[in-house]
């Protein structure tokens, strides 16, 4: 992520809650704060129509993130 943001290319990170501490960790160590969507642990076992659900229920987030000027 970090390498695209240096090239001015926006990401946002999409994980779930399990990784917030981990995130938080890495972005302390690299100095980067990238943008991220949470969503609900575990997500290995969801059926395909519950991640198609989860997708839609962030889709908007996500590309606010991306978009974000400020």
């Amino acid at each position: 992520m970090l390498n695209l943001e240096s090239r001015g290319i926006p990401v946002v990170g999409v994980a779930t809650t399990e990784f917030v501490e981990a995130a938080a960790s890495q972005s302390q160590a690299l100095g980067f704060d990238p943008a991220y969507i949470w969503v609900p642990h575990p997500i290995q076992d969801r059926t395909d129509a519950e991640l198609h659900a989860l997708a839609a229920a962030h889709v908007d987030e996500i590309v606010a993130a991306l978009t974000d000027q400020g």
